[in-house]
């Protein structure tokens, strides 16, 4: 369906690809992985509309090739008036109509030829996207990912992950050669998410998923394609298969090159001695035997294994207060209630302390978002927050809380900032480098534009914090990062998170919606609802173990210690495959 061969393509601040390519062929979930930033979303752009971009190489699609597309940033249309069936049932209602009214028009015309023929297009067209009983065509797949419940409910009342699952149903239902979907699992509830596995494990088409989230690399691909520094790596397999390969492989190429340079310092040490017994010898022996070694180390040279690429683009994270307060009471919440068509939240009531770390959890669509926003205004008899608090907001809709329109420089002296200098040291330790600055907001990728709204944060230096999906599009290290970050932050923090890696590993509390209501539940309690609910026994426990040996070999070939990452894989590979 599509070949990609030696393409390659930078933007003007960045080289994005080096001569990469790949093959996306029938029976094929492929996952697309590599680091934030590192052009993922700009190489399905590219797949999507080629016509639109200056690139070297070769692009070939089958063109006869359906493409259905899932954006990583795809919201309901709040002033679109249609229920779920609808919208998902769009293209089908649209040739249904077509071809309703194409009879209509041979009823009482004396030209039916042209009619015909367009009347055998629309049937061609509707039987290719599997137009025959499609209502029941949806409803088996609104029962799959257990959403039947929200088939008559309007689109505008979705929640982002309702509507992300909702558009993938629309997207699959299409009957696509070809399924593109850019980070389809962001901001989903547990639930959703397996909703999500389902779909795509069910789907036959060709899948071409990107993702960070190791649950549905575990469980939906076969195979791998990975974006690392300009250079692109193909794998028929499985993700943890493939991962381990892949340090397997870095160890040895780390091996082999340190040996490599063993050799060539040894050689160069002889052409230094030869050198020096020729500048007083001029025996013709001592010449040739000099032009020899020299000749000898142009073809080591030549051979010498490349060092793997082995980099942590970890952004160092810091949020941070002006001073530490008194322990008090930062934000009360009494009789809190809010209601669209339907009530979602009903007379809650919650204190939280001024060093507090709290997940606020729930299905989607239960009000958390909704809740968080009324927090930040502060303008409800409801909420009260201390008058010694000073709140930071990070927001799932990024847009809300960045200025899309201007460059990363524009958004910082907009914060405050008071020179260039000043904006590039700080956003420097974030892992942005100095040559984007004046790039728009816009292009950055889903990750980057969080990391960027985490580097305001910490420049406000709030003493309490409102993190709403703060590990969305995060790649593994930028999640480890901002781990630590809340770990060593000394003020507030209610965040909403559906990642329970990082609610086990950062949070003091939770606070749990359920019933229209909100209960206070301590740790130990939550991780036997989890596991109760969803995974099998340690499955957190062994994916966080597996996480942190990944971690720990790769810090260990950033120092060239290739003995100790054999080591360290060695208890990877028993904890895989035991």
């Amino acid at each position: 369906m599509i070949r990609i061969e030696n393409l390659s393509y930078s933007f003007p601040q960045k080289d994005l690809y080096n001569k990469i390519s790949f093959t996306l062929e029938a029976g094929q979930h492929c996952a697309f992985i590599g680091a934030s930033g590192s052009g993922k979303s700009t190489l399905v752009d590219l797949i999507m509309d080629p016509e639109r971009y200056l690139f070297d190489g070769t692009l070939e699609i089958n063109p006869a090739c359906r493409i259905g597309y899932v954006s990583q940033f795809s919201q309901p249309d709040k002033t679109k008036d249609i229920t779920v069936f609808e919208y998902i049932a769009e293209e089908f209602i649209k040739l249904q109509n077509e071809i309703t009214s194409i009879c209509s028009e041979m009823e009482s015309s004396l030209d039916l030829d042209p009619l015909l023929e367009k009347y055998q297009q629309a049937l061609e067209a509707f039987a290719s996207i599997g137009g025959d009983d499609f209502e029941s065509k949806i409803n088996k797949k609104l029962n799959l990912a257990k959403l039947i419940h929200l088939k008559d409910l309007r689109v505008s009342e979705l929640s982002g992950g309702e509507f992300k699952l909702i558009q993938v149903i629309k997207e699959m239902l299409n009957h696509p050669d070809l399924m593109i979907m850019d980070e389809p699992d962001v901001f989903l509830d547990f639930e959703n998410l397996n909703a999500l596995k389902n779909l795509i494990n069910a789907h036959k088409g060709i899948l071409f998923v990107i993702t960070h989230n190791r649950y549905l690399l575990n469980h939906c691909f076969n195979k791998i394609v990975h974006l690392e520094n300009t250079e692109l790596q193909e794998f028929e397999g499985r993700y943890i298969d493939y991962n381990f390969s892949l340090l397997e492989r870095k160890i040895e190429l780390q091996e082999l090159s340190a040996a490599d340079t063993e050799e060539i310092q040894r050689n160069e040490v002889l052409i230094d001695r030869l050198r020096y017994i020729s500048s007083y010898n001029s025996e013709s022996s001592r010449g040739k035997a000099l032009n020899a070694r020299v000749k000898i180390q142009e073809r080591l040279e030549a051979r010498k294994i490349k060092a793997p690429f082995v980099n942590i683009k970890q952004p160092d994270i810091r949020l941070r207060t002006d001073n530490e307060i008194e322990e008090s009471i930062a934000l009360k919440v009494k009789g809190y209630s809010v209601a669209f068509d339907d009530i979602l939240l009903k007379d809650v009531n919650f204190e939280i302390k001024s060093t507090d770390k709290v997940a606020l959890i729930g299905s989607n669509g239960t009000g958390k978002t909704t809740l968080f926003r009324d927090i930040y205004k502060n303008s409800l008899p409801s909420i009260e927050i201390n008058e010694n608090i000073e709140v930071a907001y990070l927001s799932q809709l990024q847009g809300e809380m960045l200025n899309e329109a201007n460059t990363i420089l524009e958004e910082f002296f907009d914060a405050g900032f008071k020179t260039k200098e000043e904006i590039i040291s700080h956003l420097l330790t974030y892992g942005f480098e100095e040559e984007i600055i004046n790039q728009k907001v816009a292009a950055l990728s889903g990750g980057e534009k969080n990391i960027l709204q985490l580097a305001k944060i910490s420049s406000s230096k709030a003493n309490f914090l409102l993190l709403d999906e703060p590990t969305s599009h995060l790649d593994t290290y930028s999640q480890i990062a901002l781990e630590k970050a809340i770990e060593n932050y000394n003020g507030a923090i209610l965040m909403i998170s559906h990642d329970f890696y990082s609610i086990s590993n950062c949070m003091d509390y939770v606070l749990l919606i359920e019933d229209k209501t909100i209960r206070k539940m301590n740790m130990r309690k939550f991780r036997k609802m989890i596991y109760s609910s969803h995974f099998d026994r340690d499955y957190l426990e062994l994916e966080q173990k597996k996480k942190l040996l990944e971690t720990q070999i790769t810090l260990a070939l950033k120092e060239n210690d290739f003995t100790l990452a054999k080591v360290i894989l060695e208890e990877l590979e028993a904890l895989i495959y035991s």
